[in-house]
C-alpha cells in the first residue's frame, strides 16, 4: 500500500504465545495503548519465560489521502506464521488490503510469501482486483504533467509460482502469470496531438498470459523486516503465448535485488534496493510496461506519484538508512533516496534519470512479526512530493 497518507484508527496484534525480541523489552502500538489504559496502575511483572509466536495478525482500518486517490477508506491486514521450527523455516507472510477512495478507485490485493518446514518449498501468490482509474502521463522519463491524461481500466491479476530449494539459500522453480485488463479507456486526451498511449497502441481489453521461470536466492529471516548481513535475489523470465490465452506472444524479465548491511549496531541499518523490469521482445499491453509504483508491492519511485513515469524498460535503485528513535523499538526513522529511469519510446534508450528522495518515521505495531507502519515524506523532481505509507518496510 503506498502513496497514500493514513490515520490508524486500531491496530490488533493476536498471538499464540508470547515472545522478547531484545534485551530490552521491545514495546508496540499495544503496549502503548495498554499502558494508556493502565496509567497509574502498578504494571503487572511477566514471569513466564518468553516464547516464540507461531502465528501474528496486525489489522490497521484506515482514513487517508493521496493526490492519486482522494480521500481512501483502507482495511490493511498483515499475517505472519511459522510453518516449521522457526530456526530452520522462515517467516511466513500474507497481506490482504482493502481500498476504496473519493475518486471511485477499488483496490484488493492478497500477495502471500510461504515458506514449508525446513524451507524445502516458497510459494508465492499475487492476486488483485481493481478498478483503477489514474493519470498516465505516456513514455518515456522526459514525460511532464501537462502530458497526464486519464486512463481508467478494470484489472485482475492471478500470479502463482512453487520453488523447490537447491541447497543453502538457493530456490528454483516455475509459476503462472495472468493480467486481464478491460474497460481501458484514456481520457482528457493533449489538444492537437497524440498521446503516447495512443501511439504505443491501447485497447479496451487486453490479456497477458504467460508462464515464468524462477530463480531465488533469499537469506533473510523475516520478509517483513529484514535484518543486518541478509541479502536477496530474485529472477523471474516471463514468456507470454497466445496459446495460454495471450493476446500476443512476448517476454519480459525482471531483476529483483537487496542487501541489508548492520552498521555497528543490529538496529542501524543501510539497505540497498535494486529493481528492473525489462521488454525482451514483443508488445506488453500498455497499462502493463513498466511503471513508477507498480512492482509487485507498489513501492518504487518515492517522491512520484503512482504512474509518473511508465516504459518498455525500467532500471530503478534505492538506499534507505534505517534507524531506532527509542531503545524499546516502538519509533524508529529513515531516510531515503532513489533514482528510476526509462527508455525513451522514439530512441529506445535511458536518457535521463528521476531523482527522489525524503525522510521517514515507523510505528512498531506488532513486535512478535516486527511489522511497521511506515509514513514517509518524499520529494521528487518539479514540485513532486507527498505521503507515502506501508504496513511493513518498503523492502
Amino acid at each position: 500500500m503506498r502513496h497514500c497518507f493514513y490515520l490508524c484508527l486500531l491496530v490488533i496484534g493476536h498471538s499464540l504465545s508470547a515472545q522478547s525480541v531484545d534485551s530490552i523489552p521491545q514495546k508496540d502500538f499495544g503496549d502503548l495503548i495498554k499502558s494508556l489504559k493502565r496509567h497509574g496502575r502498578q504494571p503487572k511483572k511477566d514471569t513466564l519465560p518468553p516464547k516464540i509466536h507461531p502465528f501474528e495478525l496486525s489489522i490497521a482500518p484506515a482514513v487517508g489521502y493521496s493526490l492519486s486517490s482522494g480521500v481512501a477508506g483502507i482495511l490493511a491486514t498483515n499475517t505472519a506464521f511459522y510453518l516449521g521450527d522457526h530456526t530452520s523455516t522462515n517467516l511466513s507472510e500474507v497481506l490482504a488490503n482493502a481500498m476504496y477512495t473519493q475518486y471511485n478507485q477499488v483496490n484488493i490485493p492478497i500477495e502471500a510469501t510461504i515458506w514449508t518446514k525446513n524451507n524445502h518449498f516458497n510459494i508465492t501468490a499475487d492476486w488483485r482486483l481493481m478498478l483503477y482509474p489514474q493519470d498516465t502521463y505516456g513514455l518515456g522519463s522526459k514525460t511532464t504533467d501537462a502530458d497526464a491524461t486519464n486512463m481508467n481500466f478494470t484489472y485482475i491479476r492471478l500470479y502463482q509460482s512453487i520453488l523447490k530449494n537447491l541447497g543453502a539459500n538457493w530456490y528454483a522453480g516455475v509459476g503462472y502469470n495472468l493480467d486481464y485488463f478491460t474497460k481501458t479507456t484514456v481520457d482528457d486526451l493533449p489538444e492537437n496531438r497524440t498521446s503516447d498511449a495512443e501511439t504505443y497502441g491501447i485497447r479496451p481489453k487486453a490479456i497477458a498470459s504467460g508462464t515464468t521461470l524462477n530463480l531465488l536466492y533469499d537469506s533473510r529471516k523475516n520478509p517483513i523486516n529484514a535484518k543486518g548481513g541478509e541479502q536477496y535475489a530474485n529472477v523471474v523470465y516471463r514468456n507470454n503465448q497466445m496459446g495460454l490465452g495471450s493476446d500476443n506472444n512476448w517476454q519480459s524479465l525482471i531483476l529483483d535485488m537487496r542487501k541489508y548491511i548492520s552498521l555497528g549496531n543490529p538496529r542501524h541499518i543501510l539497505a540497498f534496493w535494486s529493481y528492473n523490469a525489462l521488454t525482451l521482445s514483443g508488445h506488453p499491453p500498455y497499462p502493463l510496461l513498466p511503471s513508477t509504483g507498480w512492482d509487485t508491492y507498489n513501492n518504487t519511485g518515492r517522491g512520484y506519484i503512482q504512474g509518473r513515469f511508465r516504459g518498455t524498460n525500467m532500471l530503478y535503485l534505492e538506499s534507505e538508512y534505517r534507524f531506532p528513535l527509542t531503545r524499546n523499538g516502538l519509533l524508529g526513522g529513515v531516510l531515503f533516496a532513489n533514482g528510476e529511469s526509462f527508455t525513451e519510446p522514439t530512441s529506445h534508450r535511458f536518457e535521463a534519470v528521476s531523482y527522489g528522495y525524503g525522510i521517514g518515521f515507523r510505528l512498531k505495531v506488532n513486535k512478535h512479526s516486527d511489522t511497521n507502519i511506515g509514513i514517509d515524506y518524499g520529494w521528487g523532481a518539479n514540485h513532486s512530493r507527498g505521503f507515502f505509507v506501508n504496513l511493513g518496510e518498503v523492502f
